[in-house]
C-alpha cells in the first residue's frame, strides 16, 4: 500500500544525501523513481538535486503553478513508477500537497518528500505545515547545534554576522546564510542579534 512520507529537519541534516540515496536503492533494483525539486532552488543548477558530500542527480522541477498530480500521472502512463521523491518539499503549496496525496491514493505510488519544517523566524513553511498534517509517515532527520544538542531550529544571519529576524521568508542560501541551532541557543541569537553564545 503506497504512502505519503515526510522527512523533515533544519538545514545539513542530510535530506538530499537521503533522498539520493533512496533514489540510488530504486535503480539497484531495477526500479524507477521520478525525482522533482523547487524552481526557486538554484544554488547548484536548476533542476539538479544536489547534496553537500557531492552527490547529485537530475530532477523535474516544480514551482507554485506545477500541477503535480498531472505531471505525476503523465510519467506513470509512459513507463513503470515506483516512487516519487520531492527535495525542498517545504517549498510545496496546500494544492500541491493535496496532490502528492492523490499521487498515493489513486495512482498508488509511494511518494517521499524531504524539507525543512520551519523558517528562519520558528514559523511553518506552507508545504512543510500541510505534510505534517497530512503525511501517513513523519520522519526527523537530525543534526546538532554547536552546544551538542539535537538542533530543531534554523536562524539566518546577514554578511555581517548579525541575526536577521525580520524579512521575507524565503531567501534561498546555505551555510552562508543559516545556521542550525537549539532552541535555547536559536532564543539567545534573536535576543542578543548574535549567532555565538555560551551554552
Amino acid at each position: 500500500m503506497a504512502q505519503l512520507y515526510f522527512y523533515y529537519s533544519t538545514m545539513n541534516a542530510g535530506k538530499s544525501t537521503s533522498l539520493l540515496q533512496s533514489a540510488y536503492n530504486y535503480v539497484e533494483r531495477g526500479m524507477y523513481s521520478a525525482i522533482f525539486t523547487a524552481a526557486i532552488d538554484d544554488r547548484t543548477a536548476t533542476g539538479v538535486v544536489s547534496s553537500r558530500i557531492g552527490l547529485s542527480q537530475p530532477a523535474d522541477i516544480f514551482n507554485s503553478d506545477t500541477d503535480l498530480f498531472q505531471q505525476i500521472s503523465k510519467i506513470k502512463e509512459n513507463r513503470a513508477l515506483h516512487c516519487v521523491l520531492v527535495d525542498e518539499s517545504q517549498f510545496l503549496s496546500k494544492n500541491q500537497v493535496q496532490q502528492l496525496t492523490d499521487v498515493v491514493d489513486k495512482l498508488n505510488v509511494p511518494v517521499m518528500c524531504y524539507g525543512i519544517r520551519t523558517d528562519f523566524q520558528g514559523e511553518l513553511f506552507e508545504g512543510s505545515k500541510y505534510l505534517l498534517s497530512w503525511a501517513d509517515k513523519l520522519v526527523e532527520l537530525k543534526t546538532i547545534c554547536h552546544c551538542g544538542k539535537k538542533a530543531n531550529m534554523v536562524v539566518r544571519y546577514g554578511e555581517d554576522g548579525h541575526v536577521v529576524s525580520s524579512g521575507d521568508q524565503v531567501e534561498i542560501g546555505g551555510n552562508d546564510k543559516y545556521m542550525s541551532l537549539c532552541r535555547k541557543h536559536f532564543k539567545q541569537a534573536f535576543e542578543t542579534g548574535q549567532l555565538t553564545s555560551t551554552a
